[in-house]
């Protein structure tokens, strides 16, 4: 299912470029819209252990998902 996160820190294109070089290779195609405010990562999350290592990673990065 596609889902989209909210996330802290995100703030121009090198940074949408990082988490896409980052995570593609685990997560699968990775869209970020830097037009949003705050941004937002869109990706497929097939179930709840795949979402947690998501969020995981993007807080290794730097950039901490925004919990509902």
């Amino acid at each position: 299912m596609k889902k989209t996160f909210k996330a802290n820190n995100i703030s121009c294109i090198n940074c949408a470029n990082l988490i896409k070089g980052s995570l593609e290779d685990d997560f699968g195609e990775i869209e970020v819209n830097l037009d949003a405010s705050p941004k937002e990562v869109t990706l497929e999350i097939p179930n709840e252990e795949i979402e947690a290592k998501f969020k995981y990673e993007m807080k290794d990065l730097g950039y901490s998902v925004i919990e509902d």
